[in-house]
């Protein structure tokens, strides 16, 4: 399939999820078969190189095509958006960054091949790196991986936000290898492992939040849980760097898609009633359209930056999301406000839209580690002159 027919099938099933908004809003969990459909439709392709069939070139020429994949899917389904948007985020570590330094080269060059392999197969990846107390800093893992006699790593730890866990065949996380005083990356094979500690998996709490409801954003223990070791040892922050511009764009169009689709909604809704609205109604209407179009400018900018200078655009890529996530809130709340009592009844769009903007704007990172971000690649960038 090419960018344009997976384009086209994404879109149909976004249009079938959101015909389905209100039952989808009450749901507590994911469906298997929206994941199936998706995976139908060319999804997965996110995570495969062009050269062997799929929809990546480089992260100049696949970032708007990924990003308005997740945006229309967005649209139709945010909790199916945000774990869908895992997968072309976790391989983009290995997408972004084609060829590793000796003696690492022919090691990261079959891991990425095998990555690519799974997600051809049908093997969706998402991401489970968090833990408590860390801030959402990946950095900060508190979690050992230890080798057994056969050399495999093994890890354990408490991880949480663990975005669609019991769809996800592939998790990626952090954790300190034994003997060694620095974070690096794993990935583990969670598809079929019981959750009751029996197979090194053991869930500790189930994703109940405001937003973003159906996740399934579970909490576990790990205890001795198999786990790989990325074949390019110590490269956590260069991985994370080079992929950065990527994974921020692909968040940030999930929130894009969010917004959207309450305003358009909203828009219709008040239109109706437009020469009825009152004065502050019509304040706030009007600070709805301005907002709304600074988040569509906002996301424009940043796809552009990213077309213009690949992984260099992180910065950019930083500002329009932190941006769109404080707009998002805003434009959301302005939405109820204006909408009224309503907005908060569970199967109306607009609450949840609220509640799934907020919620994406504390886990993707949260706030704080989010503005520690963006000010050090801004002194980043003032230091190079």
């Amino acid at each position: 399939m090419d960018a344009a027919q997976v384009q086209s099938q994404v879109a149909e099933v976004a249009q079938d999820f959101a015909a389905d908004r209100p039952a989808r809003q009450l749901r507590r969990h994911l469906d298997a078969a929206d994941f199936d459909r998706l995976a139908e439709a060319g999804f997965l392709l996110t995570g495969v190189p062009a050269a062997v069939g799929g929809l990546w070139l480089d992260i100049a020429r696949s970032t708007r095509t990924i990003s308005e994949l997740l945006r229309t899917l967005a649209q139709g389904d945010p909790s199916v958006a945000l774990v869908s948007s895992m997968h072309p985020a976790v391989l983009s570590f290995w997408l972004c960054q084609p060829a590793a330094p000796a003696p690492y080269t022919m090691a990261w060059r079959e891991q990425s091949r095998f990555a690519a392999q799974t997600a051809r197969d049908g093997s969706w990846w998402g991401t489970i790196t968090s833990e408590p107390g860390s801030g959402g800093d990946v950095a900060r893992s508190k979690a050992v991986a230890k080798r057994d006699a056969g050399g495999a790593y093994r890890i354990s730890g408490q991880k949480h936000f663990g975005s669609g866990s019991g769809v996800s065949s592939y998790m990626v996380t952090t954790a300190v290898p034994e003997g060694e005083e620095a974070a690096d990356w794993f990935f583990m094979e969670t598809r079929g492992a019981a959750w009751d500690g029996s197979t090194g998996m053991k869930l500790v709490a189930e994703w109940d939040g405001h937003g973003m409801i159906a996740t399934q954003s579970h909490a576990f223990e790990f205890s001795g849980f198999p786990a790989v070791r990325m074949a390019w040892p110590g490269n956590l922050r260069v991985v994370s760097g080079v992929a950065g511009a990527f994974v921020s764009s692909i968040f940030t169009a999930v929130v894009v898609g969010v917004v959207q689709a309450a305003h358009e909604r909203a828009r219709a809704q008040v239109s109706r009633r437009r020469d009825g609205l009152r004065p502050y109604e019509t304040v706030e209407w009007a600070r709805v359209e301005n907002e709304a179009w600074l988040i569509d400018q906002a996301y424009e900018g940043m796809l552009r930056a990213v077309e213009a200078k690949g992984s260099g655009a992180l910065l950019d890529a930083l500002h329009a999301k932190t941006a769109i996530a404080e707009l998002a809130e805003s434009v959301t709340g302005r939405i109820c406000r204006v909408i009224g009592g309503g907005s908060f009844h569970r199967s109306s769009p607009f609450g949840a839209a609220f509640e799934d903007v907020r919620a994406l704007g504390f886990l993707r990172p949260p706030w704080v580690l989010a503005y520690d971000q963006l000010l050090e690649r801004t002194w980043e960038r003032l230091d190079k002159g």
